[in-house]
């Protein structure tokens, strides 16, 4: 199985507003690293759902079965992943609660995420962000212009103001 190490970040302009994530996918061959960049901007989103996006894009362009180090700095993205939180949710009808009293945030992309994930193994790892990090430093700024790209912002279609 190819491996391929992934960085990924969003950004967003107030919350909710302009964002935007970035992604740099990095993996070896024939004794060359190779690296590709993602970024993409929207006119009204918000951060948390900026931070799945990116992880979404980068597996999304990922074409053959990978072993996956992927790197965040989003605490939500890597705890719902490596705690459990999105299956519970799941489990619970997509309410964060037994009790159905609170409705999970984001379960357009985490739908997305799963499928994303299907054919690859993933690990996850929280990285703090804005520190020594190149990768995820990159990828701010990366998230960061493409919020900022005002021409070229797409909708969230998914996004929903409440």
């Amino acid at each position: 199985m190819q491996k391929v190490t992934i960085y990924t970040d969003g950004a967003c302009r107030g919350n909710p507003g302009p964002g935007g994530y970035g992604v740099i996918l990095e993996t070896e061959a024939g004794g060359k690293t190779y690296r590709k960049e993602l970024a993409k901007g929207f006119r009204s989103t918000t951060n948390n759902r900026m931070e799945i996006l990116a992880a979404v894009a980068a597996l999304e362009a990922l074409k053959v079965p990978c072993e996956v180090d992927l790197f965040s700095d989003s605490q939500y993205l890597v705890n719902a992943m490596t705690q459990g939180w999105v299956r519970k949710w799941k489990a619970n009808g997509w309410f964060r609660d037994k009790q159905r009293k609170e409705k999970a945030k984001n379960v357009d992309l985490w739908v997305r995420l799963e499928e994303a994930m299907k054919m690859h193994q993933i690990t996850f790892h929280w990285v703090k962000g804005h520190a020594d990090n190149p990768g995820n430093n990159r990828c701010d700024e990366l998230a960061v212009a493409a919020a900022l790209n005002t021409e070229s912002l797409e909708e969230d279609t998914g996004f929903i103001k409440e």
